[in-house]
């Protein structure tokens, strides 16, 4: 009996549908596991909750929040956060869905998860951004945990969130909890090198793309997508291998110089000027 589609995405499936395509196409190659490939298109649960915040000007706003866990057969669901005014749930849920296939991929014991708030998190003040972790963290509350649900920074978000969350879960639950997040500071109980981490690998990666096609890394020249905590590591890492930094985009600009770019000179002005 052929499953029936999700019915709450509508039509427009969007990064959902992509990632759902992708399982299909790799059926073929699973054998006696396709007929579990189907497990991968239903997520295990997904949550919409408002979070209504307290303006500084007293007023009241209201936004969209959603957490999803999509497959927790490995673990607990393990996934960021990210806060973006195009943040949709079909694209959360496609986050969470490719989380599971990364997680498995390497090994770890865990399952996928995302979530998100549609905000432009620009136009709030830090009072307001605060205000508004504070109650997201509590609305998704009844999914989150050590052993259920660990989230982690993603766009817009960073360590200072990280901590916001789980003090507001400790709060929540009598006791501090340091386990509840990922990418929170060190002094609260984070990882050093966390902040690199991603950064470090998509370095990682292409280098090992680069082996196998045969093209050294030393020498060769890299052009980088995004400035954030991801791009600016993998930037680094590239410069700091041999590599030529020849052109840096982020969402203010692009700037390019065939004799390469020095990206810890290119962050300093990030710092300064905001991109």
């Amino acid at each position: 009996m052929k499953s029936e589609p999700l019915s709450y995405l509508g039509k427009d499936g969007g990064p959902w549908e992509i990632f759902t395509e992708q399982v299909d196409r790799v059926v073929p190659y699973l054998g006696r596991l396709a007929p579990l490939a189907e497990s991968l298109k239903r997520p295990k649960r997904v949550l919409i909750v408002d979070v209504p915040v307290r303006l500084d000007d007293g007023s009241v706003a209201y936004f969209e929040g959603y957490r999803v866990h999509h497959n927790t057969a490995r673990g607990p669901a393990k996934g960021g956060v990210r806060y973006h005014p195009e943040v949709t749930l079909s694209e959360v849920m496609a986050l969470a869905g490719w989380m599971t296939i990364k997680n498995a991929a390497v090994g770890l014991p865990y399952g996928g998860g995302k979530g998100g708030i549609r905000v432009d998190p620009k136009k709030l003040s830090p009072h307001e951004l605060e205000r508004l972790t504070r109650r997201y963290t509590s609305e998704i509350g009844i999914l989150l945990g050590p052993d259920r649900d660990i989230p982690a920074p993603d766009v817009n978000t960073g360590e200072r969130e990280m901590a916001w969350m789980m003090d507001t879960y400790s709060m929540n639950v009598g006791r501090t909890v340091p386990g509840v997040v990922t990418g929170k500071p060190v002094s609260l109980g984070g990882s050093l090198g966390r902040r690199d981490a991603t950064g470090r690998g998509v370095f990682i990666t292409a280098a090992a793309a680069a082996e196998k096609i045969g093209l050294p890394v030393e020498g060769s020249r890299v052009a980088i997508q995004g400035f954030g905590n991801v791009g600016n590591a993998a930037a680094r890492a590239f410069h700091d291998h041999g590599a030529r930094v020849v052109a840096v985009q982020d969402h203010t600009g692009t700037v390019y110089n065939e004799a390469g770019i020095d990206p810890y000179d290119l962050l300093r002005h990030v710092r300064e000027f905001g991109g």
